[in-house]
């Protein structure tokens, strides 16, 4: 039986999951190269199955995805995020990937309701954090303005980094070994890269905890009717 505790937990990483697999899904028909849209696809379902999992641990799976309002979401904003260039979503993706890789490899050994999802997770969350990295390199150690783009995308997402580590009703984790060992393997990333970590607070004065509490940036509303689009517009229609 799912408890409250439970459902909490599940709706904060499944609303994670599937709202970066929409914005991945933007990149259908757009991506710099066609092996890097499939790679790019693949991740985003990756990421649908487990929002699948865990939306459908707290309740039903569509009626939580294309049914809910803003406000209800317990997505980091970072997730949200726009695509923007592709230093950005490779930043974006970078930081999150590692942060999911480091959080369900934690879950994965514990005995909790989440260890199943996790330890099954942690395999291809592995390959996304890989797949970050090694354009994070390309990109960062490439041309004068590949490295600037991607200088960029770093400093102007770093802020919305502070909320992964921030707790969660019903996961069990430790926050501050969370962030210690995502700023150690973050950082040693960007400075093979040739990039500077970014120096300022990871998080603004108004973004530290505000996705998980139902506070969302401009551009998720707009994400957010788009997903939504269809299921509203021919409720209770099937295939």
């Amino acid at each position: 039986m799912t408890t409250t505790v439970t459902a909490t937990a599940a709706l904060a990483l499944g609303d994670d999951a599937l709202v970066l697999s929409h914005r991945l899904g933007e990149w259908a028909g757009h991506a710099p190269v066609l092996e890097e849209e499939v790679a790019l696809a693949n991740i985003a379902l990756d990421l649908l199955g487990q929002a699948r999992v865990l939306l459908s641990t707290a309740g039903d799976e569509d009626e939580l995805a294309y049914l809910r309002e803003e406000r209800a979401f317990t997505n980091l904003q970072l997730v949200e995020q726009p695509n923007g260039d592709f230093a950005h979503t490779i930043a974006r993706q970078l930081y999150f990937s590692t942060y999911q890789h480091l959080l369900y490899a934690r879950l994965a050994v514990t005995d909790g309701e989440f260890a199943p999802l996790a330890a099954k997770a942690v395999k291809e969350v592995a390959y996304h954090r890989d797949h970050a990295e090694q354009w994070t390199l390309r990109l960062g150690d490439g041309t004068g303005l590949s490295h600037e783009r991607m200088q960029r995308a770093c400093d102007a997402l770093w802020r919305f980094t502070g909320e992964m580590f921030l707790p969660v009703e019903g996961l069990a984790v430790d926050g501050e070994q969370l962030r210690s060992a995502w700023l150690e393997s973050v950082s040693g990333v960007l400075r093979r890269a040739t990039l500077t970590v970014p120096e300022g607070p990871q998080s603004g004065a108004w973004t530290a905890g505000a996705g998980r509490q139902g506070l969302h940036t401009e551009p998720f509303g707009r994400m957010l009717a788009e997903m939504q689009h269809l299921h509203r517009s021919h409720p209770g229609a099937s295939w």
